[in-house]
């Protein structure tokens, strides 16, 4: 029986036994922004925040967790639109991404591995979980698509899988969308600024029936490349996305109600490639290194177009450009059954990837294309079941079921310049010469297959004992099962009947071919308990058991000393996280100051990271390979701050505190200043974790003022994070310094509802590193992606 088939049959079945009768609410549509309303509070304090944390409508300083919370309102206001912007407002939310595909968000440090190969990896699965509308979304790639037409963000902290379909280690961001509604409502929004930026947002909403209702909303953005080819002449790193969202909502009592959605994004551009930043150094010969007067640069007569990263200049000499798309259809069914609700949620998505990078980053040409076209497939099924009202004892109860399938094409061509770049003009014991021409045209083709199966049952409890003081318990029983299948062959390049020019030839890319297989089944949870103090102040405490399944390697394996895969680095083994927390939830002055901290210390087990082992023969590209470390810990803690001022000055603080270390780590990458030919694993135990910053703060407000026969409006947000390093080798050359980004608009809204607007994105012009890349080869060279530069514009906003 197909998985199709059985989701359908779900879905169905439920709406089928379905008997009309009482109300079944719709999502809630709160206008939460991280707990300010703005204009929408008045002089009484901040309106409530809803929110669906624990699977049921909630004011969110009710709920005994540690969360932050983004509002519809506040996402339009900041022009918002991905993930990665919602880093300028939740602090302990980190984003990097080299292009979409190398994309990993964290939450307090961990989740996706900062390391290339560990994002574009398709046999782990993420450790923070990125819900939209309920349907978890399994590979971190599509979490970089612009999203449209939100009513809020929910980001949840600390391990997740007693109250959501997938579980997850680090945390969720928990995405809704607004819903259709009975009643006709639209809006457009037009923007065009600097770099010929110019996006479109919009949606409309209403009934076709007494029954029946509507939503279609999209986003368009386009902007002109940011780095200067001077190689080509054509700017780099432009943007390009659509996304369009389409719904129905059936309601035909207060009892029923089923919600059909339907959405397809796609990003499109000259993208996306890094900068020069710096050059390292290292312990290798000379000839070896990419700087000094007999480095690789000096022998080719090479230099950057710019040492200065934010001169925003490259000269790559391969082609460059990202095809990539996503969508899929998704059916929630909420029956009401009077003491409970039961919830059925079928999805099925895709996401379909295609790009090509010049990866050595030069003008050098060395390699001259890279791209892993995939397709993944996955197909989802989620049965709940949740009390309803206020009682002593609540609960929720489901059953999850997900399948996905992921086929794709590693594809890696070498160039002229190759041979000497990466080999040397010699090789072997004998000193073999190496003609210029060895690698030129020599690449690799083939097919990876990796397919998984999950199946979980999890609930939750919450005992009042007495009326301020609360109990609850959760368990989540996961089983899965992956398979990968790993083939490739090289071809092309000159030929030769010589051993050790084969072998130095080899020793760049190597056909190889395997298949594994991984099963593990674990029960994770949680207890908390929560005491309402007083009507302002609840406190709680908190142990979570997170549990993250373990992979399969899908971008190569390390050799042997005869230069055979190693099978048994194959498999990765689950994560396990524990983590303890304590908190405040404080209300202030009849709501007018909301003030919550919390405390948090988490252990991981069997980190999913890079590993380097003494026994593998030593490449030219020093590869590394993903594995477990025994332990990481986090510790920190967090404080979120909002607060009515006057009537229409909302204010906003939010602070994070984290010290991550690699509490056991003896076989990690070498940082680059220590490596030698022969380098192959440095212990970096008890050394900070890679690309969490210490220190992370956001803060934002927003001024309505009545003026003349319309308001003024005033915005402006701010992001300030500490220095990290940005490379698991944690080298001195890797390290990324802190930076502050800010973003403000000022406006006029006119009595009939129309805005006008100036806005500035990067206000100050601040120059910064998002994120950096060590070259291929280890050369030395490292390069990074700049900041945007400050964009100036302005947009126009219609009410319909």
């Amino acid at each position: 029986m197909s998985n199709a088939f059985v989701l359908s049959l779900g879905a169905l079945a439920l709406i089928a036994v379905a008997a009309p009768a009482g109300a079944q609410t719709e999502d809630p549509q709160s206008k939460s922004q991280l707990g300010v309303q703005g204009d929408d509070a008045d002089a009484s304090g901040l309106a409530e925040v809803v929110v669906t944390a624990r699977r049921r409508a909630e004011d969110a300083q009710r709920v005994p967790a540690a969360m932050s919370v983004v509002g519809g309102d506040l996402l339009d206001q900041s022009y918002t639109v991905n993930t990665q912007g919602l880093t300028t407002l939740i602090p302990s939310l980190n984003y990097s991404s080299a292009n979409p595909r190398n994309t990993a968000f964290t939450i307090r440090g961990l989740g996706s591995s900062v390391v290339a190969v560990s994002q574009a990896n398709d046999g782990l699965e993420p450790g923070v979980g990125f819900y939209v509308d309920q349907v978890y979304h399994a590979r971190p790639a599509t979490a970089a698509f612009d999203f449209a037409d939100i009513a809020q963000v929910e980001e949840l902290r600390g391990p997740q899988g007693t109250l959501f379909g997938k579980n997850t280690t680090a945390g969720a961001l928990n995405i809704t969308t607004r819903a259709p509604s009975f009643t006709r409502e639209g809006f457009v929004e037009l923007s065009y600024g600097d770099y010929n930026f110019v996006q479109a947002k919009g949606w409309a909403s209403g009934p076709i029936s007494d029954v029946l209702a509507y939503r279609v909303s999209g986003v368009s953005t386009r902007r002109d490349g940011v780095l200067d080819n001077v190689r080509t002449g054509v700017a780099a790193n432009t943007l390009g996305t659509q996304a369009v969202r389409g719904q129905l909502l059936y309601k035909p009592d207060d009892r029923l109600q089923v919600r059909l959605i339907a959405d397809f994004t796609n990003f499109q551009a000259y993208c996306c490639t890094q900068v020069y930043l710096r050059t390292g150094t290292s312990l290798r010969a000379a000839s070896r290194q990419f700087g000094g007067p007999s480095g690789l640069a000096a022998q080719f007569g090479y230099a950057p177009p710019s040492t200065n990263p934010y001169d925003r200049k490259v000269d790559i000499d391969g082609p460059l450009n990202t095809d990539t798309n996503e969508g899929g259809v998704s059916a929630i069914v909420d029956w009401n059954l009077g003491s409970s609700t039961l919830t059925s949620i079928s999805a099925w998505r895709f996401w379909n990837w295609d790009a090509e990078n010049d990866r050595d980053y030069t003008g050098i040409p060395v390699q001259m294309s890279q791209h892993i076209p995939s397709r993944q497939d996955q197909y989802s099924q989620e049965f709940r079941l949740a009390s309803n009202g206020e009682r002593a004892l609540s609960y929720v109860a489901g059953l999850y079921l997900f399948g996905q399938k992921i086929v794709g094409r590693p594809i890696s061509i070498y160039g002229p310049a190759a041979a000497r770049y990466l080999i040397g003009t010699t090789t072997g014991t004998n000193a073999t010469p190496v003609p210029a021409n060895l690698l030129d045209g020599y690449g690799q083709d083939g097919r990876t297959d990796f397919h998984t199966m999950s199946y979980a049952a999890f609930g939750e409890v919450n005992w009042r004992i007495v009326p301020d003081l609360t109990l609850t318990g959760g368990l989540r029983y996961t089983q899965e099962d992956k398979d990968g299948s790993y083939n490739t062959t090289v071809f092309g390049g000159p030929a030769t009947t010589n051993a050790a020019l084969t072998a130095a030839r080899l020793g760049v890319l190597r056909p190889q071919s395997y298949t594994a297989h991984d099963n593990d089944g674990s029960l994770s949870g949680r207890a908390n308990i929560a005491w309402q103090a007083t009507p302002g102040t609840m406190a709680y405490a908190s142990y979570a058991r997170g549990f993250k399944s373990g992979g399969i390697n899908m971008s190569g394996l390390p050799l042997d000393n005869n230069n055979q895969p190693v099978l048994a680095t194959a498999v990765v083994r689950p994560e396990r996280n524990e983590t303890y927390e304590v908190g405040l939830k404080n209300s202030f002055f009849g709501r007018r100051l909301l003030l919550n901290v919390d405390g948090f210390y988490t252990k991981v087990h069997n980190f999913q990271a890079t590993v380097v082992e003494n026994s593998l023969t030593q490449t030219v590209q020093l590869r590394g390979y993903l594995s477990n470390i025994p332990e990481v810990t986090v510790k920190g803690i967090e404080a979120d701050a909002t607060a009515l001022l006057l009537p229409g000055l909302s204010v906003r603080g939010s602070l994070a505190y984290s010290d991550g270390r690699y509490t056991d780590y003896p076989s990690g990458p070498c940082p680059l200043e220590v490596q030698t030919a022969a380098t192959t694993q440095c212990s970096l135990t008890g050394k900070r974790l890679a690309s969490l910053p210490r220190f992370a703060f956001t803060a934002g407000a927003d001024y309505v003022r009545r003026v003349g026969a319309g308001e003024v409006m005033l915005h402006i947000d701010t992001a300030s994070r500490s220095s990290y390093n940005g490379d698991p080798g944690l080298s001195r050359f890797t390290m990324i310094d802190g930076y502050n980004l800010t973003n403000a608009n000022i406006g006029y809204r006119l009595p009939n509802g129309i805005e006008l607007i100036v806005f500035a994105r990067n206000l100050f012009a601040s120059d910064y590193i998002q994120n950096l890349t060590i070259q291929a080869g280890n050369s030395g060279l490292i390069v990074g992606t700049p900041s945007d530069p400050r964009t100036i514009g302005g947009t126009i906003r219609f009410r319909l």
